[in-house]
């Protein structure tokens, strides 16, 4: 496995591991179009043949903020340590740019994603009601600090 800069042509395969993992609340093609327009930090997790198996991106919102826009791992390479691997190396570019502050959703009934990013000092600090459409899901925000 490979982790490399997220580029236009890793949209496809990453839409169709949208479509599985998250279905109406997928993100559109235009939101990967608009993330990487903006200059926002995103990777991909390559396999030996080239296909993306996760990927991840980091908005920075100067002076010291960031926030985790998604990580995503394709349902047959999960439990394999990519989401562990793209976090971190999102987590090092947020330290190599001195960003004092992280944040992220996570829907409130996806514990796995919790346990992960608590394993990484993020901490509960609010929840967005209805965040997630057209499921009306809630997000529990988190930070993470320092």
């Amino acid at each position: 496995m490979k982790l490399t800069r997220f580029r236009w042509w890793h949209i496809d395969q990453t839409l169709a591991i949208e479509a599985d993992l998250f279905g109406v609340e997928q993100w559109s093609a235009a939101m990967f179009w608009n993330e990487l327009a903006n200059g926002h930090h995103y990777l991909v997790a390559l396999d030996d043949a080239g296909d993306v198996t996760g990927y991840a991106g980091l908005a920075v919102q100067p002076p010291d903020e960031a926030w985790v826009q998604n990580i995503a791992v394709r349902r047959d390479a999960q439990r394999g340590g990519i989401g562990r691997q793209l976090l971190e190396a999102l987590l090092a570019e947020a330290a190599r740019r001195g960003i004092g502050r992280i944040l992220l959703e996570v829907a409130v009934d996806n514990a796995p994603a919790q346990r992960l990013y608590a394993g990484y000092d993020f901490e509960p600090v609010g929840i967005r009601r209805g965040y997630y459409q057209p499921s009306n899901t809630d997000a529990l925000v988190m930070m993470k600090s320092g």
